[in-house]
């Protein structure tokens, strides 16, 4: 049975992730320790998702910490020393729920997913009466609060009366990061900051399009910049204070180089996804770091495996998603909107942006049958390689091409749809997406 993503359990809460799912996993998953706080987000499925992940870590054993509604990131804090569990759809629409499982402050790798699967296959039932666990009301988030601005102190400047405008989405970035930002002293204006499963406001994913409302309003204010969240508030999307997102690969690349230049480490390591642009790599070695690229949705399992090699890994990031090592092990997008907000009062957010080359990019999807992925990867392992004679290449994640022009491409298997997905990026993205997709079109046909 496989029941994780990249990002946990998800799917509809009638059809995947029902209360005798949540049930089964919670016994399942107390074999792995005996003491787990358990939260959610502000779904309308929430409570009785919860209360049956809760009778099902208690009924094999575990004592339950009862953490109630907060962003993902303040669970995975609260989940340090211990396990966690949180119960959330993220960007998801609100027809669904999901599952997310920690373990001191880190998301679970691959092996200890695979192990909960197992338990759930084979079926584990209650433990003795009397061995049952406990439960008790913990409240996390307050001091979640203060260490993510206690840690965004030491970084850029004093907010002093600084403009941001914060799109909550009616999710949970509404608990958290507007009250982080006014503790350092940011003048805040809170959009769709009540929480509402059915996220009237917009819809859960921040993209331009659901973000219109937020771009409007910071165009027409005056505002330093502009934030969104999705809705468990792990993600952070950023808008100029011309109503403009800012590409998540330039975000990343700005925060990245500033953990580099600000590490005190002799080799400072980013980790990243292959879909992440070279942008990346351009400030990550301009300030004298390097980058490591590791699966999507397995950042944690980058880290590890980096340190791992002795390597002192400063910053970890996906697009949209960003890990703020120093402070801890979990994806924060209220960390995120803390720290960009001190780096935007230290020169604004254009200065931030000006070292960054931003070239065209593209994302195109080519059909092909789930039966065909393996052999179509297996073929463009070789072809790829074959028609870019002149690219670096890197087939550990899909096959990704780099050029002496820092324009790259990459092709991957999608692990939810019958698409190999290209990504690229170039000052002539057009013709280098055609190039490559003449390539993927002829392997996909001959796998087919």
């Amino acid at each position: 049975m496989e029941l994780f993503g990249t990002a946990g359990i998800r799917g509809s809460v009638t059809e995947t992730v029902t209360p005798e799912l949540a049930l089964a996993v919670g016994r399942a998953a107390a074999a792995d320790g005996d003491e787990f706080v358990v939260g959610r987000d502000g779904r309308v499925t929430g409570p009785a998702l919860a209360a049956a992940m809760e009778a099902g870590l208690e009924s094999a054993g575990a004592t339950v910490h009862r953490a109630g509604m907060l962003p993902t990131p303040a669970l995975a804090f609260a989940s340090q020393g211990r396990r966690g569990v949180m119960l959330t759809a993220s960007h998801n629409p609100p027809t669904d729920n999901g599952i997310k499982v920690f373990t001191d402050g880190v998301e679970y790798d691959r092996d200890s997913e695979r192990g909960i699967e197992s338990r759930v296959d084979a079926g584990t039932g209650p433990v003795a009466w009397d061995e049952w666990g406990e439960s008790q009301r913990v409240e996390p988030l307050v001091e979640y609060r203060q260490a993510v601005a206690d840690f965004a102190e030491s970084r850029g400047a004093d907010l002093d009366g600084l403009r941001v405008a914060v799109d909550c989405g009616n999710g949970m970035g509404a608990l958290a990061t507007p009250q982080v930002l006014r503790e350092l002293g940011a003048r805040v204006v809170a959009l769709n900051a009540n929480v509402d499963g059915h996220f009237p406001g917009r819809e859960s994913k921040p993209t331009p399009e659901t973000l219109s409302d937020l771009r409007e309003f910071v165009a027409n204010g005056d505002f330093a910049f502009g934030l969104g969240h999705d809705g468990d508030a792990d993600r952070i999307v950023i808008v100029d204070a011309d109503g403009d997102v800012v590409h998540e690969d330039t975000v990343l690349a700005i925060l990245a180089e500033h953990y580099v230049r600000t590490a005190d480490v002799d080799d400072p390591v980013v980790v990243t996804t292959p879909n992440a642009s070279a942008r990346i790599d351009e400030r990550v070695r301009a300030a004298d770091g390097r980058v490591e690229r590791v699966r999507l949705g397995a950042l944690h399992e980058g880290i590890a495996a980096a340190r791992a090699d002795g390597a002192d890994v400063v910053f970890a990031a996906e697009p949209w998603k960003h890990i703020h090592t120093a402070f801890g092990g979990w994806i924060d997008g209220v960390a995120s909107a803390a720290v960009v907000a001190r780096l935007v009062a230290d020169g604004g957010l254009d200065a931030l942006r000006g070292p960054v080359t931003e070239r065209p990019y593209r994302k195109v999807s080519v059909a092909c049958p789930d039966a065909a992925k393996a052999s179509t990867m297996t073929a463009l392992e070789t072809t790829l390689p074959a028609a870019f004679p002149n690219a670096e290449v890197d087939t550990e994640y899909g096959v990704r091409l780099e050029f002496s022009d820092a324009s790259w491409a990459l092709v991957r298997p999608s692990g939810t749809e019958p698409y190999v997905r290209i990504y690229a990026e170039s000052d002539d993205v057009d013709a280098l997406v055609a190039d490559v997709r003449a390539v993927v079109d002829e392997a996909v046909a001959d796998a087919s």
